[in-house]
């Protein structure tokens, strides 16, 4: 196949969108956005690094736990990591970011791009208590677009219905992966012991 370079090209392959399909974006929170963010406790945090490549990270918490401060404002808190904070320095040199929010049991998807800024307001981490703990600090994100995408990715992996679950076991744990990647000494944690350490870090 013939490698894809321009855009004429891609239009050859594909017809245009629908007028519904493309006049969903929305540049603030509507009511039914709202409530899909209440009901969210799962998200994919895209940001760009000093080469130039996206990075996504995984951000997780009980329902609700991205705060709706308006309709053009959204905080992320930070949850315990590997500290390894290569999200925050993309985005303190380059704020732009990309989320995809889902909710299980609902097979669409919200998309928001956004400006993003890091901050430690007392206030807004009381807004985003993390469980035990509130957090070190949030992500606020300026609104600039938004909408609701499709289910036909979620419906094709069949995600929520456990079709495709797999035992765990089909993997070491990721203390034995590392090890095996890194060529590190020691002992490595089973898959338990992992856990058990998670739950104690959450």
């Amino acid at each position: 196949m013939a490698q894809i370079t321009s855009i004429e090209q891609l239009g050859e392959l594909y017809s245009q969108p629908s007028t519904r399909a493309a006049n969903k974006s929305l540049y603030e929170l509507d009511g039914y956005t709202r409530t899909f963010i209440e009901h969210c406790p799962f998200l994919l945090l895209s940001s760009v690094d000093e080469q130039g490549m996206t990075d996504v990270s995984p951000r997780g918490g009980l329902p609700g736990f991205v705060a709706i401060l308006d309709n053009k404002t959204l905080l992320i808190p930070d949850s315990p990591g590997n500290n390894r904070l290569d999200t925050f320095h993309n985005l303190l040199e380059r704020p732009g970011i990309g989320l995809m929010l889902m909710v299980p049991g609902v097979e669409e998807v919200v998309r928001i791009k956004g400006i993003a800024s890091l901050h430690d307001d007392e206030e807004w981490l009381a807004r985003c208590l993390d469980g035990k703990r509130p957090p070190k600090l949030v992500i606020k994100v300026d609104i600039q677009e938004t909408f609701f995408h499709c289910a036909k990715a979620i419906m094709r992996a069949k995600l929520w219905d456990g079709t495709y679950t797999v035992d765990r076991d089909i993997l070491p744990s990721l203390a034995k992966i590392l090890k095996e990647q890194q060529n590190l000494d020691g002992e490595a944690m089973e898959q338990k012991e992992m856990v058990d350490y998670y739950q104690s870090t959450l």
